[in-house]
């Protein structure tokens, strides 16, 4: 990934991995066990990251830099943890976006917003059946990261903040945001502003089968350019093709 992002001409990569889950998070957890297990790290696995990590940034330092952290969840019943382990883990990190990949719906347990469609339909929109509710939770979760307290390790950047869409054209969900859902996303814009935070400027979308669109919309990147908020660009990258897929075209949108 790394070599790739240097023949492409990139002159900084960030290495952000996702972070470990709290042990009690699967009692509170309900769905495919993949929303798991392929959201996170082990927390086994955690000395072994940095090492590696280190090592890489160390063995290409002389052609891109490389910055280490994670993508961590924003989880509401969890931020004492969360705080916790990013007041433990922090120090060694210099990049990390906050994301929001698990909502409480069916059964007043979490689901996971982007594993598979069946429990997106099963989990969330049984719930949440109109695309400005299902949108409006999703917000409300987003807004609620950007304002908790998560420490001075809290990480800088928001990440995918319309994560939400990415089945809409599987489920048939509204393409553009009401006006209700519109004062939510400006009252994140404007707390991400008064932090100094960045948002993620995400191609991932772009690539899924029923999404087909950057995270987030153009219409929330044109808001974020008014305020002047820094947007970095995020291929999400989950093997060595997704790197730089989308550059060009999303980073035009921001310009």
């Amino acid at each position: 990934m790394i070599q790739k992002a240097i023949k492409l001409g990139f002159k900084e990569y960030s290495i952000t991995e996702h972070s470990p889950l709290p042990e009690e998070f699967a009692d509170f957890y309900q769905g495919q066990l993949t929303g798991l297990t392929e959201a996170s790290m082990a927390a086994a696995d955690l000395d072994a990251y940095f090492a590696k990590a280190n090592h890489m940034r160390e063995k290409y330092a002389d052609q891109i830099k490389i910055h280490i952290g994670f993508e961590v969840d924003y989880l509401a019943d969890f931020t004492d943890w969360t705080r916790e382990f990013l007041n433990q883990y922090g120090p060694q990190t210099t990049d990390n976006i906050l994301s929001v990949h698990f909502m409480k719906g069916k059964n007043g347990k979490y689901w996971c917003v982007d594993d598979t469609p069946e429990d997106f339909r099963e989990g969330l929109l049984s719930q949440n059946p109109h695309s400005q509710e299902l949108y409006a939770a999703y917000f409300h979760e987003v807004l609620a990261s950007a304002q908790a307290d998560l420490g001075q390790y809290a990480p800088n950047r928001i990440g995918h903040m319309t994560l939400i869409k990415k089945f809409q054209d599987l489920f048939d969900l509204d393409r553009k945001f009401s006006s209700d859902n519109g004062q939510i996303i400006t009252s994140i814009l404007h707390t991400v502003k008064e932090q100094g935070r960045e948002l993620d400027l995400n191609a991932a979308g772009l690539y899924k089968q029923f999404c087909n669109e950057q995270y987030p919309t153009y219409s929330i990147i044109k808001m974020a350019k008014q305020l002047k908020i820094p947007m970095v660009y995020g291929s999400d990258a989950h093997s060595i093709d997704d790197i730089g897929r989308g550059y060009n075209g999303v980073v035009s949108l921001a310009e």
